[in-house]
């Protein structure tokens, strides 16, 4: 199965893929050809030294899906309560959806997990260039799904409990998770820009 392109041009496909959560279709199937052909074009990805070392856990059972959203929820139960309370509508908006995508992510159709294969435990210090070997192949895969009508949110809460995940899937101990996507059709596909501070906020030419 070949999934159906929307027309959407490089610029508009970089800056309307969004973290989706209430939008999500919790109600129609996702054909596993999809999220194939979508990991396909992930493997094309930048990969340190052309390692390869990363894997992709690909969930459909409900029962597995469940015990992943368990821990997922937990985590975010505690991170929101640590969180200050505030008037601020953005805020307002963004802890609704997220506490939305709590309560539903076991019904979400498909949860993927991107991880990275070590061969031994985390290394110390700036570990930019290991996950660097794996975040930019999860991006592509969440722009692939995008152009294909798909939505997901970037979720890393439930690294929490990744060891507990890990022994639910059976991933072995040398293989760290970096992310986990929940994957559905999107309740429509007009996504726009979300706001964002202005360019010269943050960027330094020639230094700091």
């Amino acid at each position: 199965m070949v999934a159906e392109l929307l027309p959407l041009n490089p610029d508009e496909l970089l800056t309307t893929t969004r973290s989706v959560r209430k939008r999500l279709d919790l109600d129609r199937p996702v054909p596993l050809d999809v999220i194939h052909e979508c990991l396909d074009i992930a493997l094309q990805a930048p990969s340190g030294s052309n390692t390869q070392s990363w894997h992709w856990i690909v969930l459909t059972d409900a029962d597995l899906k469940q015990k992943v959203a368990d821990h997922y929820a937990r985590s975010y139960n505690d991170y929101a309560a640590s969180r200050p309370k505030t008037d601020d509508a953005t805020m307002g908006r963004i802890r609704s959806s997220s506490q939305y995508l709590a309560d539903v992510m076991g019904q979400v159709p498909v949860l993927v997990l991107g991880a990275i294969d070590t061969g031994s435990d985390l290394p110390p210090g700036n570990q930019a260039s290991m996950w660097g070997s794996l975040l930019p192949a999860a991006w592509s895969f969440s722009l692939a799904l995008r152009a294909r009508g798909l939505g997901s949110a970037w979720t890393t809460l439930h690294l929490v409990y990744e060891r507990e995940v890990a022994q639910i899937l059976g991933i072995p101990s040398t293989v760290h998770q970096g992310v986990l996507l929940p994957v559905a059709y999107t309740k429509g596909t007009d996504f726009r820009p979300a706001p964002r501070r202005p360019l010269d906020d943050v960027l330094h030419l020639n230094g700091w």
